[in-house]
């Protein structure tokens, strides 16, 4: 096993941690009190939209967002129940298409989303770090 994170090194990480929350938090916040919609909603809906022209196969739309089918299949059970999407049965899987409804929240979610990113993230780095900052974040996404 190995050694523990040092003092600094657990800075590093609850500093993470804490900034990562809260500009989610902010962000998703703002979405839901302009449009009602959850974070999971408006990811479901963005990536039905920018990923799929509409529509998506269950598992694309799970593997895009990096979640368990299950986690899926309950989101999207909650989603069809208000209105957002409709599922159907295509060979081999399932189809998942965004309703009317579900377009409208997500173009309404949009610029509230752009708004609340540049508040509590884009306009809190300085310029000077812009470039720096980015790298880092792609270098941990690639993992």
């Amino acid at each position: 096993m190995g050694k523990l994170l040092s003092a600094d090194e657990m800075r590093v990480w609850h500093a993470w941690k804490a900034a990562s929350d809260r500009v989610r938090a902010h962000v998703a916040e703002q979405i839901d009190s302009a449009t009602g919609l959850s974070d999971p909603d408006f990811g479901v809906l963005t990536r039905l939209v920018d990923l799929g022209d509409g529509h998506l196969r269950q598992n694309e739309l799970a593997a895009s967002m990096r979640w368990h089918r299950s986690r899926l299949s309950h989101q999207l059970t909650r989603m069809e129940q208000r209105g957002l999407v409709t599922r159907s049965g295509v060979p081999g899987g399932m189809m998942v298409s965004i309703t009317g409804l579900g377009s409208e929240r997500a173009a309404a979610a949009r610029p509230v989303h752009a708004d609340a990113v540049r508040a509590s993230l884009i306009s809190r780095i300085p310029v000077a770090h812009e470039a720096a900052f980015l790298s880092i974040l792609e270098s941990l996404a690639e993992g």
